[in-house]
């Protein structure tokens, strides 16, 4: 992973989790081409545990010169009456996401009396 290539490490994205794609806003240039297109999205695999757990993972390339710029882990898994997301990526950031699988959200439920 190139820290010189993004404008800032592991920005908080808050919920935005991204099981694919880029950030490009974050993307300042390839350090050893000095290009700024767009990614080349290799290795990509998916896998799931035991669990239930899915892991995405993949590398965000130069699609100039096949620099890699950074690594990109997705998740996601149920938690009870709860769907659970993470992202961690040098590039795209860092975010969390819990969404209720109810129509409505037991958390969220405003009690009218």
């Amino acid at each position: 992973m190139c820290r010189d290539c993004v404008k800032e490490q592991h920005p908080q994205r808050g919920t935005i989790c991204l099981e694919s794609g880029s950030y490009l806003l974050n993307f300042a240039a390839c350090k050893d081409c000095g290009k700024k297109e767009p990614f080349k999205i290799t290795d990509k695999t998916s896998q799931e545990d035991d669990d239930g757990e899915e892991l995405v993972t993949y590398k965000h390339l130069c699609s100039s010169c096949d620099h890699l710029v950074a690594t990109h882990e997705y998740t996601f898994r149920v938690e009870g009456q709860y769907q659970e997301y993470t992202m961690t990526c040098l590039l795209c950031g860092t975010a969390a996401a819990t969404v209720s699988i109810l129509p409505e959200d037991p958390n969220n439920i405003n009690h009218i009396f």
